[in-house]
């Protein structure tokens, strides 16, 4: 099958890359020319662990593109994905400028039947006001699908190449058909493709992410709860976990979420309720909830130092919103770092992969590392804020060595309180006593 994918971010690079992994011509096609000529030449612009390889198969057999012509990349596609941003805006809401632009160019370009599909998170009611905008200008037969991706960063290759569920929204049996096809090598195991209407396929994303986002909230929730009440929350995890009802997934406290999707999508539900007059009272206080537990470790911080952290150096394990990815968008680690900075303290930080991007953001305000170790150097104290897997089972001999003062503010739970507290070590996680 021929497919163009418009959009060569996260979403777009990964779709358009798993969809020639089972045998389709794939074009990509994004209008920024310095990004189409590195992955041309097969210089890939994303982390994302397993990619690289299956992008570079693809690419060198041929069955995989880039251009920055729509005309081009459409002209014998069959399946026309759209990948685009949908930033939030000042009020919460997604802007939609980059997706009914490009529908409104489709409008003026094709010439005989497609599927247009939207695969980037858009709200409710979004795959009618594309078809509107290309009917604007075209006559012909086609058909808008809403095709909501799944993927989680860092997993993002065995999400979609092993997905749990492939959700379509489509209205007509040709592109129902299409969309099977297209779909079946994915699914060989039994795993279902959802067929529905196009809203429900538009809200069950926001839905799924939104619940995912309460989980979360809750557990930090309770986490302050066990802080207060002397209460551990990883045995009340386990034993609430321990429920196939709740399930174990996602209910590990920290220091809230982030990333390009938790945010965008609860704020965007949140808004999409708004404009139809119901108020989405769960929402707000998740939202609220995360919002405050980014900051959780700082009046810990504060308290131990006698509120006085002019003149401390701190070092941060960690930069990325989570693990396996370089994604700092609304990372805990950015606010860490903006709180400790506007009151006098300096900091050092390590992170595998998403250094150039938070330096790229705030540019020379803290010191970057070549090492975990290397950032100890002369601290007062160590952060951790994400839970990359090199972080769990560090060297506390060389710690101790490098550390000014042996403490530990640790926003992921990744030590054995216990165990670090007996090697001598002032040691504060989250929801733990």
């Amino acid at each position: 099958m021929k497919i163009a994918v418009v959009g060569t971010g996260y979403v777009g690079l990964v779709s358009g890359t798993c969809f020639a992994e089972t045998g389709n011509k794939v074009t990509c096609i994004d209008i920024d020319e310095k990004k189409v000529a590195k992955l041309s030449k097969g210089e890939i612009t994303i982390y994302e662990p397993g990619l690289e390889k299956v992008f570079l198969r693809n690419l060198n057999e041929g069955r995989l593109k880039f251009t920055t012509s729509l005309e081009e990349g459409v002209k014998d596609a069959s399946i026309i994905f759209l990948a685009l941003p949908t930033p939030p805006g000042a009020d919460g809401s997604a802007d939609l400028k980059y997706v009914l632009g490009v529908a409104d160019h489709l409008g003026k370009i094709l010439t005989d039947y497609k599927v247009i599909v939207d695969k980037s998170t858009v709200p409710v009611g979004t795959a009618a006001k594309v078809h509107a905008a290309i009917a604007a200008n075209y006559k012909g037969e086609f058909d808008v699908v809403s095709n909501p991706e799944f993927l989680r960063e860092g997993v993002a290759v065995d999400d979609f190449m092993k997905p749990d569920r492939v959700v379509i929204g489509a209205s007509t049996e040709r592109a129902k058909k299409l969309m099977g096809e297209l779909y079946a090598p994915y699914v060989r195991q039994g795993n279902p493709v959802i067929f529905m209407d196009e809203k429900s396929a538009e809200l069950t994303k926001y839905a799924a992410n939104s619940f995912l986002a309460t989980k979360i909230s809750f557990m930090n929730e309770v986490a302050q709860l066990c802080e207060r009440l002397g209460a551990d929350v990883d045995m009340v995890r386990r034993g609430i976990g321990s429920d196939d009802r709740i399930g174990k997934r996602f209910l590990f406290p920290g220091i809230g979420y982030g990333g390009s999707c938790f945010p965008k999508d609860v704020q965007a539900l949140i808004m999409s309720s708004e404009e139809v007059g119901y108020d989405f009272q769960i929402l707000k206080a998740v939202e609220d909830v995360n919002e405050k537990q980014k900051l959780h470790l700082i009046p810990k911080i504060t308290k131990y130092f006698e509120n006085n952290l002019a003149g401390k150096h701190f070092a941060i394990w960690g930069l990325a919103f989570k693990p396996n990815t370089d994604d700092i968008r609304e990372a805990p680690a950015l606010y860490l770092i903006k709180s400790l900075t506007e009151a006098g303290a300096t900091v050092t930080a390590f992170d595998p992969e998403a250094m150039p991007n938070v330096k790229g953001v705030i540019g020379d305000k803290i010191t970057y590392a070549t090492s975990q170790y290397e950032a100890l150097d002369n601290a007062d104290a160590l952060i951790i804020a994400t839970e990359w897997a090199e972080f769990r089972t560090p060297d506390f001999e060389i710690m101790e060595a490098k550390l000014k003062t042996k403490v530990i503010f640790d926003g992921r739970n990744l030590f054995d309180a216990t165990q670090i507290r007996n090697a001598g070590y002032h040691y504060e996680s989250i929801g733990r006593p």
